[in-house]
């Protein structure tokens, strides 16, 4: 029984001086070589939201859009200096229509039959770090969760959740507790996150939320290193991987379904302990 397979890839921050371009490289030819059923970028693809930026992104991420199921989502640096023009249009409106970049997909397996539904929100707001998803956008997500499905899986580029290790939590999106509710009321499995460029996984109300750290950045917390997330979907469990590009890899979480039982590997709190990643 083969499982559902996703990439989920963060905070590239092309343009900014931290961003490493080799380690993007790797990230995307990983990927390419595992053949995910979806490829999630969650945001925060460029530093300052400028046309050359998203160009860069454009041209790295343009193997997985070929290739794959991809969806990608603007982050709050996309959406500084009129960015989210531009993000427009190298990486389209979304299936709302409209100016957000919105994305819903259905995917399906045939032996076992099974369905996935993913919906996927621009939730920033131009020039600020915060975020909002918007209380005009809760009845489509959820006309989208009431289709018929296995798991659902929620994407967005904030943080739902506070992240451990990363401050003042200013930074959760404005009505956060208001989104948790409906997205527990749609029966959500999954909700996916970046922003913060720490890994780390809660279990809130019976979904997993899944934060991801930043690709090709070296803007980093503590020991954390750049990474993305690899996550694969069993019948009875989930369990996410951590990926360090071109330099290899780590379970991150196993999580059992029907008990809800979270097993998290000591090591994503890595960014307090040096000799974890033997620095």
């Amino acid at each position: 029984m083969s499982p559902f397979v996703i990439a989920q890839i963060s905070d590239l921050h092309c343009g900014s001086p931290f961003f490493d371009p080799d380690l993007l490289a790797h990230a995307v030819e990983e990927v390419r070589a595992l053949q995910p059923d979806l490829v999630v970028v969650a945001g925060d693809l460029t530093q300052e939201g400028y046309a050359s930026e998203f160009q860069t992104a454009r041209d790295a991420l343009r193997p997985l859009q070929e290739e794959m199921v991809t969806v990608v989502i603007p982050g709050n640096h996309d959406a500084k200096n009129v960015g989210y023009v531009h993000f427009q249009d190298h990486f389209g409106k979304g299936d709302t229509g409209g100016a957000h970049a919105d994305r819903y997909l259905h995917l399906s397996r045939s032996n076992p039959p099974r369905r996935l539904t993913v919906v996927a929100v621009d939730s920033s707001k131009p020039d600020l770090a915060e975020g909002e998803i918007g209380r005009e956008r809760y009845e489509w997500i959820r006309e989208q969760f009431s289709h018929q499905a296995d798991f659902r899986i929620f994407a967005l580029h904030h943080h739902l959740v506070p992240v451990p290790g990363t401050g003042r939590e200013r930074n959760t999106v404005w009505d956060a507790g208001d989104v948790l509710a409906l997205l527990e009321d749609s029966a959500v499995d999954v909700v996916l996150c970046g922003h913060k460029h720490v890994p780390h996984v809660w279990e809130v109300g019976g979904m997993l939320v899944v934060n991801s750290g930043t690709v090709s950045s070296h803007r980093l917390r503590g020991y954390t290193r750049p990474s993305y997330n690899v996550i694969t979907i069993h019948p009875d469990r989930v369990e996410v991987t951590l990926v360090y590009p071109g330099s290899g890899q780590t379970a991150a979480v196993s999580y059992d379904r029907a008990s809800r039982t979270l097993d998290r590997n000591p090591d994503l709190a890595g960014m307090f302990a040096k000799a974890t990643w033997g620095w």
